[in-house]
């Protein structure tokens, strides 16, 4: 249910951002008029190391510490082809997504704000924002692997993995590398494929449970 309404409103989103022609709007022209105008040389520094968090390495390294936490929460020791498939597949779930929102972009295609507006290098099309979506979906399986090994620590682990994703989504636009609906997009569609995963993880457990 969370999957399919993520779904739908990126859809919708999308649908909205086609009939203007992919053009910003008008809040969005604000937004990135607004960071253009308010960027001190101390902020976009910080800002710069926030989005650096959410491409790279730092969200394969993210997942891949979903996937051994999941595994080390394991109450019985598992064979090791199946530890391992345990310990990657939050890696394998992430690199899938990416496959997805890349292809996304390429179809939708719609330009970045005014290159002369950017604080930073950035390449490709603009919605959906890569680095949000990257940054919420390798979070948001760290904070579900928690959840489920230390249920006591869910609401922390949730609210930092939230955090972690409003912090670089927000920094792409102070950049002046996306525009504001370009991080809605990431997030929404990180949303849906979250759920779509845990969806697939639950199934996958309960025919593994059932082949038992």
């Amino acid at each position: 249910m969370a999957a399919g309404l993520a779904l739908v409103l990126f859809a919708a989103l999308a649908a909205l951002l086609a009939e203007q022609s992919w053009a910003p709007f008008g809040f969005e022209r604000d937004a990135d008029d607004w960071s253009a105008a308010h960027r001190p040389s101390a902020a976009r520094t910080v800002a710069v190391v926030i989005t650096s968090l959410g491409s790279g390495t730092v969200p394969y390294l993210l997942a891949l510490a979903a996937g051994a936490v999941a595994l080390l929460a394991l109450a019985e020791p598992r064979p090791p082809r199946r530890a391992v498939v345990l310990l990657l597949a939050p890696v394998l779930w992430l690199l899938l997504g990416q496959l997805l929102r890349a292809g996304l972009m390429q179809l939708f295609a719609r330009p970045r704000p005014p290159r002369l507006d950017w604080a930073t290098d950035a390449s490709g099309f603009s919605f959906p924002s890569g680095h949000s979506f990257t940054s919420a979906v390798c979070a948001g399986l760290l904070a579900l692997s928690v959840a489920r090994a230390r249920p006591a620590a869910a609401r922390a682990a949730t609210v930092i993995a939230v955090v972690f994703a409003a912090a670089v989504g927000l920094s792409r636009i102070y950049l002046g590398v996306h525009w504001p609906l370009d991080v809605l997009g990431g997030w929404l569609l990180a949303t849906a494929w979250l759920a779509l995963g845990t969806a697939a993880a639950r199934g996958v457990a309960r025919a593994s449970r059932s082949a038992q």
